[in-house]
């Protein structure tokens, strides 16, 4: 679950970056963020998912003092976000939604004005050759491929030594090498030190990078947790394996735990709790049957997730 303030550990971690307990927002009469509570740890990776206009945005730009809350507590790095927003801005990174540069602007003049704005804490050229950008030095912004311009950004994140970083849709519309190499990125700035929150819609993306995810639904925080507890908590997996024949799974609903069992003439589908997937292989073996393809398929992170939001639905 997503802990509330003052519990103080996350993941094995002892102290946190951000600390929010009943946050709420409205534009106009319309509430977009709904008593949202959660907690995030130094050093973690730690996801926002959602659907479209479940707050997720919203969330963020509150925590980087872009927005104002209407009501509730938030606390990053020790700082009320609202009212201390120039002493948090030094110590955050951010890459937005939205972002970009002017065409014609240089990555290494981009990456020199960004440096020097951020008080020349990070010598630009170390902090090009880290992000394999020497040899686009002199190219503009506007010929880069998406994967380029990728790296360049979160590079320029990086120009204050953020102790925070926050990312939003970063690999949306990549091709899959840019994709997996900005993950990689992603993982190089927490391991640099940054705790780093990444609002996404990829759930492949979610369950490779973060160490736990939070999932909004209309404003309200549906559920919280590591990707794999999320994934269980949808309670079934499939199991698939060949059989000579229909004796051969005759009465396995008799086991506990084991729902729906489906045979085609060749190859049983069976549908199971987890905790019934080895007394499900047992009662295999005592039939003498030993199945090569005997396959337990879990559901993904993205099934997790859908299923949890259209559980929520009104």
């Amino acid at each position: 679950m997503c802990w509330a303030p003052g519990e103080r550990s996350v993941a094995g971690m002892q102290t946190t970056a951000i600390e929010v307990h009943d946050l709420q927002k409205s534009y106009g009469d319309r509430p977009v963020l709904d008593g949202v509570t959660f907690a995030v740890g130094e050093r973690e990776i730690f996801g926002i998912a959602g659907r479209n206009g479940a707050g997720k945005t919203t969330t963020v730009e509150i925590l980087q003092g872009l927005r104002r809350r209407d009501a509730g507590f938030a606390e990053v790095l020790g700082f009320d976000p609202a009212r201390d927003r120039k002493r948090l801005r030094r110590l955050l990174g951010a890459q937005l939604q939205t972002s970009a540069l002017p065409d014609r602007l240089r990555v290494g003049e981009a990456l020199r004005l960004f440096a020097r704005l951020a008080g020349n804490r990070v010598e630009w050229r170390e902090l090009a050759a880290e992000w394999r950008l020497d040899d686009l030095l002199g190219q503009p912004f506007g010929t880069l491929s998406g994967g380029q311009r990728q790296r360049l950004f979160l590079a320029l994140t990086m120009v204050n030594e953020p102790r925070l970083v926050f990312l939003d849709e970063l690999t949306q519309g990549l091709d899959p090498v840019a994709r997996r190499e900005t993950w990689r990125l992603i993982e190089r700035a927490r391991d640099r030190g940054a705790t780093v929150v990444l609002v996404t819609h990829d759930m492949d993306e979610a369950e490779r990078l973060c160490d736990r995810v939070a999932v909004l639904h209309d404003g309200r925080l549906v559920t919280c947790g590591r990707p794999v507890e999320l994934v269980t908590a949808t309670g079934t997996v499939r199991v698939r394996f060949s059989s000579p024949s229909a004796a051969g799974v005759d009465g396995l609903t008799r086991i506990p735990g084991v729902g729906e069992v489906a045979y085609d003439g060749a190859t049983a589908n069976v549908t199971a709790a987890p905790v019934a997937v080895v007394p499900l292989a047992e009662e295999l073996a005592r039939r003498r049957l030993a199945p090569p393809d005997f396959t337990v398929i879990r559901p993904s992170l993205e099934d997790a997730v859908v299923s949890l939001l259209n559980g929520a639905q009104p």
